[in-house]
C-alpha cells in the first residue's frame, strides 16, 4: 500500500511548519511521514499539531509520557491504524524502557506486562474508543480508586478521541509508517 496523497516536500513548506518539522528531524534523526502528509493543508496541520502537543506534551496531571503513548497504541490498534500503532508503539517502547510492551498492548493489553493502574486506564480508553455512550459514574470510580483525578480522566478521553481522528485520517490516506519506527526502542540507539 502506498500513500494516496503525496507528501509535501520540505522545500514547499511554509516557514513556520518547516521550522517545526526540522526541529523534529533534529531530535528524531528523520521526519515522520505524518508531518509531511498533513502539511498539504497548512491550516489543518497547525490545528492538528497544536492539539496534539497540548495533549501529548503537557506537564500537568499524573499521566506519564509512557501512559499517553500506551493509550494511543491501544486505541490505534482497536482502530486498525498501522501508522499510529507503529509510530506511537516506538515511542511507548522508548518511554517505558520495555522493548516488548508496545506489541503486547497492541495485541491484548489485558495480558501485557503493565501495572493494574495502567490496565484500568486502558479499560477506560477502550470504552471511550468503542462505546463512549456507555460511560457512567462507575467508570470514574474505578479510575479514582487508582489515583486518577477528573483532569487525568479528561486527558485519557481527549487523547483517545484525538487519535480516533488521527487514526482515521492516516488510514484513509494510506499513510505508511517510516521504516525507522519499526526498530526504535527495540535496539540500542546508535
Amino acid at each position: 500500500m502506498t500513500d494516496r496523497y503525496p507528501m509535501v516536500e520540505l522545500k514547499d513548506l511554509p516557514d513556520d511548519i518547516l521550522t517545526a518539522v526540522l526541529a523534529v528531524q533534529e531530535k528524531a534523526g528523520f521526519v515522520p511521514n505524518v508531518f509531511l502528509a498533513l502539511a498539504r493543508r497548512p491550516a489543518e496541520w497547525r490545528a492538528f499539531f497544536a492539539y496534539h502537543d497540548a495533549l501529548m506534551l503537557k506537564e500537568e496531571g499524573s499521566l506519564t509520557k509512557g501512559d499517553r503513548e500506551m493509550i494511543v497504541t491501544v486505541t490505534s490498534a482497536a482502530n486498525q491504524c498501522l501508522y499510529c500503532v507503529v509510530a506511537h508503539g516506538a515511542l511507548l517502547r522508548i518511554y517505558e524502557k520495555k522493548p516488548l510492551v508496545a506489541d503486547q498492548v497492541a495485541v491484548n493489553y489485558r495480558k501485557a506486562d503493565i501495572t493494574p493502574r495502567q490496565r484500568v486506564m486502558l479499560d477506560f480508553a477502550m470504552k471511550v474508543c468503542e462505546r463512549s455512550h456507555e460511560i457512567d459514574d462507575a467508570d470514574f470510580g474505578a479510575l479514582h480508586a487508582h489515583g486518577f483525578d477528573d483532569e487525568d480522566i479528561w486527558d485519557i478521553a481527549a487523547i483517545t478521541s484525538f487519535f480516533g481522528l488521527s487514526n482515521r485520517m492516516a488510514s484513509f490516506a494510506g499513510m505508511q509508517p517510516n521504516n525507522e519506527f519499526f526498530l526504535m526502542g527495540r535496539l540500542p540507539r546508535k
